[in-house]
């Protein structure tokens, strides 16, 4: 029952209400706004993205209405600061509100404090088996979200105002890559809490946000990565815009994965012990708090093959843009290898889940051996590899 009432809330009625329609005008409004105050910066491309937004946007709020509210408050955070800055950059070291709080690095930085935040208040309903915390857990972590998404916003204004042939969407090196990884895990994460009405399994899943951001924080200090800076000549393109955000919807979901695994697993150990002792699972320490093992792998399985669809977009958009870029579709370069790899894994795993009926243990440990080649992939190969994907190196 709780869970099927998680499903209603996080899917809306199949009926559409006047809400609804004034929640779709109010995008297209929006997107009507944008294209007439800032349409003489963007490119036939970014155009084009705004106005494909309408619909997009539309139906993600239609089927999960929590994220209305978050849409309202980035638009709303984001022209605050555009109007505080008044075309000027160097209004962000003197302008309070930009200072500490609305500039693109002010607020990845109350991102990043947030996401820490939100990990302890979670690790402390689970611990203490508090509900209450567990709440404060996922406000922070929607906190966090709507910082997060407002600081890229505007960090892309603040690309322009730099100069017009500096500016570019904020997905192109590995400072605002790690920020978006975060937010498409926690959101993924948080639809998942409201879809299986359940916030036990935040204490995992942000683990690996926090980490994420432990990096970003060390990442800006050691090399200030946060300054914008010029795209290189093959990034100048209309395909970063779409191969990079499907490519990190994979990455994403494919860590949110990996660590309902770890849940997965620790909560089978303890239910064989507890079988071995005669004792009853409400006795188990996770037994008691997590979901059951079913509905761990559910979201495991979920997880992994939104993850494999976008991923395999990603994919299909990259070699595209190396034929453009390159003048090959393909050229075995590190990155591309290992893209290679993840998904050959992962269409491994759904072949074996959908084929061979593969559950349990086994997938879980693969999900989770899946995280250490989702991260050589995605951050080990700029480490120790170099090729024509060489744009985020430490």
């Amino acid at each position: 029952m709780e869970i099927s009432q998680g499903y209603s809330e996080a899917n809306g009625s199949g009926r559409r209400s006047w809400v609804d329609g004034l929640f779709a005008m109010a995008l297209l409004g929006a997107a009507l706004y944008t294209l007439a105050r800032y349409g003489g910066a963007m490119d036939p491309y970014e155009k084009g993205i705004v106005l494909a937004a309408v619909p997009v946007f539309a139906a993600l709020g239609w089927h999960w209405r929590a994220i209305r509210p978050l849409m309202a408050g980035v638009t709303v955070l984001s022209l605050c600061a555009l109007a505080l800055y008044h075309g000027n950059l160097t209004r962000a070291e003197h302008v309070f509100l930009l200072k500490y709080l609305l500039s693109s690095q002010s607020a990845i930085l109350w991102m990043s404090a947030l996401f820490f935040l939100a990990t302890g208040f979670y690790w402390g309903g689970l611990l203490a088996r508090s509900a209450f915390s567990a709440s404060i857990g996922s406000a922070l972590g929607w906190a966090a979200v709507l910082m997060g998404f407002s600081g890229l916003m505007v960090r892309w204004y603040e690309s322009y105002l730099i100069g017009t042939d500096i500016g570019h969407i904020p997905i192109s090196n590995l400072y605002e890559v790690f920020v978006l990884f975060c937010l498409i895990t926690a959101m993924f994460y948080l639809y998942y809490e409201k879809r299986y009405a359940t916030r036990a399994l935040g204490p995992f899943v942000l683990l690996v946000v926090s980490a994420a951001v432990g990096f970003l924080l060390w990442y800006s200090i050691a090399r200030g990565a946060y300054e914008i800076q010029p795209l290189v000549p093959a990034l100048q393109s209309w395909w970063m815009k779409i191969h990079v955000p499907a490519n990190f919807i994979g990455y994403g979901t494919f860590s949110l994965a990996s660590m309902v695994a770890v849940a997965y697993l620790i909560r089978e150990r303890e239910e064989v012990r507890l079988i071995a002792t005669g004792r009853d699972f409400t006795s188990g320490f996770f037994t008691s708090r997590l979901p059951s093992l079913p509905t761990l792998d559910d979201v495991m399985y979920k997880a992994i093959a939104v993850g494999f669809a976008f991923f395999t977009i990603a994919t299909i958009l990259g070699a595209l843009w190396a034929a453009e870029a390159w003048g090959g579709y393909w050229s075995w370069d590190p990155k591309e290898t290992w893209a290679l790899i993840v998904w050959l894994n992962y269409a491994a795993w759904l072949h074996m889940r959908l084929m061979k009926g593969l559950r349990g243990t086994a997938a879980a440990w693969w999900a989770l051996v899946g995280l250490l080649v989702t991260t050589f992939a995605f951050l080990g190969v700029n480490m120790f590899l170099s090729g024509l994907h060489s744009y985020g190196q430490l």
